[in-house]
């Protein structure tokens, strides 16, 4: 489960890049509640998606011809430029080079060992989202990778992140944990075969996000009727709640769950 004290290597930011930061609003306003805290001149025009007041996820323009939208997600580093040096060592690049975010923090892009896109934030006056494991917010991140070993390798060159296999009728599941932990309910999330999920399959190696509620099923009809398209319908997983996948109306990929309930 994620932790809002952020410690190295799990998720403390996602990002959606999108052409059109109007439509995307008006998209996930009427999905989640979002509402858009718009960025000055000074970020670049670099927003924040708010929920009752608490940041859930940045959102910028990306015109079409600079990349496709797409959800970006964000890992804790103590210090992004040694992780650019990891990355590199492992077999990873640089997308953009660690750079300073006004005192928010530092930040740096990187593809990894396998082609996945991944940021990695060095906090300042910004720790991470302001809100986390609720019902409108990031509560699990997803890699799909053509090379599961490989990845995880790289990761754990990275980030030191440990992995444990989650057996499921028919295969098993590759769940992620923070370097140092012991305990599997500090797994923040799971690494899968990019051949396993046609509907992922099409976007190549990358991360998806997936995003807490309390009915899934009514997700679903809402992102049909907001224009999005539904990828992989809602499906039970048993221990695990009900899930759901989609683009949105400009093709950025994301998930949706509703947790199982704890025992």
């Amino acid at each position: 489960m994620l932790d809002p004290a952020f410690v190295t290597g799990v998720p403390n930011w996602i990002d959606l890049g999108t052409p059109d930061i109007e439509a995307a609003t008006d998209f996930y306003h009427g999905l989640f509640g979002w509402e858009l805290v718009p960025g000055g001149p000074e970020t670049g025009g670099y927003g924040m998606y708010q929920l009752r007041g608490r940041t859930v996820a940045g959102v910028m323009t990306v015109p079409e011809d600079q990349g496709q939208p797409a959800w970006s997600v964000y890992f804790q580093t103590p210090d992004a430029d040694a992780t650019a040096r990891t990355v590199e060592q492992a077999g990873g690049t640089a997308a953009f080079p660690p750079m300073d975010v006004l005192d928010y923090g530092r930040m740096g892009g990187f593809t990894d060992s396998t082609g996945a896109y991944f940021g990695a934030w060095q906090p300042g006056t910004l720790t991470g989202l302001g809100m986390i494991m609720e019902p409108g917010a990031l509560v699990w991140a997803e890699l799909y990778t053509p090379d599961v070993p490989a990845a995880a390798a790289f990761f754990h060159t990275v980030f030191g992140w440990q992995t444990d296999a989650m057996a499921y009728p028919g295969g098993s599941y590759t769940m992620i944990r923070p370097a140092g932990s012991e305990d599997a309910d500090s797994s923040f999330g799971g690494i899968v075969p990019l051949d396993a999920v046609p509907s992922q399959a099409e976007a190549g190696p990358h991360w998806l996000p997936y995003i807490a509620v309390d009915d899934t099923d009514a997700v679903v009809a809402g992102a049909e009727r907001l224009g999005g398209r539904v990828a992989m319908a809602a499906t039970d997983v048993p221990e695990v709640g009900r899930i759901a996948t989609f683009t949105d109306p400009a093709g950025a990929a994301f998930a949706v769950i509703k947790p199982a309930p704890m025992e």
